[in-house]
């Protein structure tokens, strides 16, 4: 199966989306923005009180040094208040605007098809719902609220220097070639640099998650070495994007550091001079120098956060890039003409030029029970994720009632067909909550006939807290068996009329599933059952066994057909039956 990596929104895109959700909350940004530059404001006020008080000395004039010490002591009193409650506010600004990017991220993420979701892999998936939403949560929290502080009062800052004597400003100005080309150099390469990081972070995940997933499939078949090799690869890739990025900040963090401490001795030297020459006043270069001084650090804090934004923009555009994936479907008008479940000719493929399926020809008629059987990599999953709808054919049409699944709505073809494969999730929060995802409005009488129909009735009742257990990451510990029997419970509560169960028992032992299913069986009759299975049981009980082999139906009939024909499925279950049946 061919990876596809998801993809990534655009500069223009990230920024619009930035600028449309932080201007979102006008009354919040302008109570943030007053709070600091208020802030800034009073800290000013230090640096002009020194500058007169050195003035003064020099004049020769009266000073009352307890006046001024009292007044600095007052302003810098009213700027730890003015800055406690301004950083409260784009505090509180930055949580309401990272709930919303989360909430949009969750939805986008659940829009994604489901035949992307299975192209893309699990590691760039899992990437960008942790390493990416916790990059951008960062930005948000603290990059955002100190970018905007920082610029405030630089501006503030800018302005009083103007104030207190425009040519003391030009000295200033030698460090801005030097902080714009540096900062330009960097930022024309930062945000490729941090995407390449980020996809190879991606890789590194998608190959550890493989591993781990296939750990069996990798020591039985003596894949070790290989995967040894991938991993090392992935390794190197991820080593090389993060010395890119790191390369690039060992250039520009010297050059900002460079660009801050020319001001401030050229401001003296410059200042002095000037002041020889009776074009300022003493006072006027030391509120110069020391709000030049002052102006270093929310300067440096802008700088240093620019890092931080380049990264979590890049974590917004792979974000925001889940909301680009193109629909594999367009919804029809097309209303089903009853339950028949049909595939005609259906080819699929998962690289373009390597199909899988091939001229697939199957008529499941209301009611039946079918069991697909056949060798692994046959393509019975890829046949029953089609008859699902999850994929649409390459050629070819499956259809329910004469419509085609890919023009139903996602809601009415869940209505109709449901699947069920090995792998299952429990959501953190009460079992009775994980149950209630298929249904919303069942009772708990239709709860309790939907766990005795799975035979999860017993082990539900000794739970600590019943239906109320909290279960999931950090709850109840669900065994993998138990799980697959909360996932059947699902399909029971959802009540489709076609159901695909793709190995939905393979996690339970053999005896109990056999039980299982028979209990099932007698719950879901008169309903559409596909069944994929290696337990050949599971085909002797079915109406009619498709036996697939190399992406084509090469069998179909009764289980007793079959075993009388003496062909592929008879030496099957032969082999595993230990004789006829």
């Amino acid at each position: 199966m061919s990876r596809e990596i998801l993809p990534v929104a655009g500069e223009a895109q990230v920024r619009a989306y930035a600028r449309r959700l932080t201007l979102k909350y006008p009354r919040a940004l302008s109570l943030a923005l007053g709070l600091h530059a208020l802030a800034a404001v009073a800290g000013l006020a230090v640096p002009w009180l020194l500058g007169r008080l050195v003035q003064d000395v020099q004049d020769g004039t009266g000073v009352n040094v307890t006046a001024v010490a009292l007044g600095i002591a007052a302003f810098l009193a009213a700027q730890a208040v003015l800055v406690r409650y301004a950083v409260y506010a784009s505090s509180s600004l930055g949580e309401k605007v990272l709930a919303e990017l989360r909430e949009e991220f969750v939805g986008r993420v659940l829009d994604l098809p489901l035949s992307t979701v299975e192209r893309a892999g699990s590691g760039d998936l899992i990437t960008r719902t942790s390493r990416d939403v916790d990059s951008l949560s960062r930005t948000v929290r603290r990059a955002v609220p100190e970018t905007l502080i920082a610029l405030v009062t630089c501006v503030i800052t800018i302005g009083a220097l103007l104030i207190a004597g425009p040519l003391l400003v030009l000295p200033s100005l030698l460090a801005v070639p030097i902080l714009w080309f540096s900062t330009r150099w960097y930022l024309r390469r930062a945000r490729d640099g941090y995407l390449r990081e980020s996809a190879a972070y991606a890789d590194m995940t998608d190959g550890l998650a493989e591993t781990v997933n296939g750990a069996r499939a990798v020591e039985a078949l003596g894949l070790q070495e290989r995967r040894h090799r991938r991993t090392d690869g992935d390794i190197a890739r991820s080593w090389a994007a993060e010395r890119y990025t790191l390369g690039l900040r060992t250039v520009w963090f010297p050059a900002v550091e460079a660009g801050y401490v020319i001001p401030i001795a050229a401001t003296l030297v410059i200042g002095g001079l000037f002041h020889v020459n009776g074009w300022v006043t003493l006072a006027q270069v030391t509120t110069a120098t020391l709000y030049v001084q002052q102006l270093i650090d929310p300067l440096d804090r802008l700088l240093m956060w620019i890092d931080e934004l380049q990264v979590g923009g890049a974590s917004m555009a792979r974000l925001l890039g889940v909301a680009e994936v193109p629909d594999d479907r367009a919804p029809g008008a097309g209303v089903p003409d009853g339950d028949e479940l049909r595939a005609d000719d259906v080819r699929y493929a998962y690289r373009e030029g390597h199909d899988v399926l091939h001229g697939i020809d199957l008529v499941v008629r209301p009611g039946e029970r079918l069991a697909m059987v056949g060798p692994s990599g046959a393509g019975k999953s890829t046949l029953g994720r089609l008859l699902a709808g999850v994929h649409g054919p390459r050629d070819g049409e499956v259809t329910v009632g004469g419509v085609p699944l890919v023009e139903l709505p996602l809601d009415d073809l869940r209505g109709h067909v449901a699947l069920v494969t090995q792998e299952h999730h429990v959501f953190r929060g009460t079992l009775r909550d994980n149950l209630l995802i298929a249904r919303p409005d069942a009772g708990d009488d239709a709860v309790h006939a939907a766990l005795a129909a799975v035979d999860a009735a017993e082990w539900v009742t000794a739970l600590p807290d019943g239906l109320d257990t909290v279960v999931g990451s950090g709850g109840h510990a669900v065994p993998p068996a138990h799980a697959q029997q909360i996932a059947l419970a699902r399909l029971v509560l959802a009540d489709p009329h076609t159901l695909v169960l793709d190995e939905a028992t393979s996690l339970i032992d053999p005896r109990a599933a056999r039980h299982l299913e028979r209990s099932l069986a007698a719950v879901l009759d008169g309903r559409t059952v596909i069944a994929i299975a290696h337990r050949l049981y599971t085909a002797h009980d079915a109406d009619r066994v498709a036996v697939v082999e190399d992406g084509r139906i090469s069998e179909l009939g009764s289980h007793d057909e079959l075993v009388a024909t003496g062909g592929s499925y008879a030496a099957l279950w032969s082999s595993w039956h230990g004789g006829p049946a």
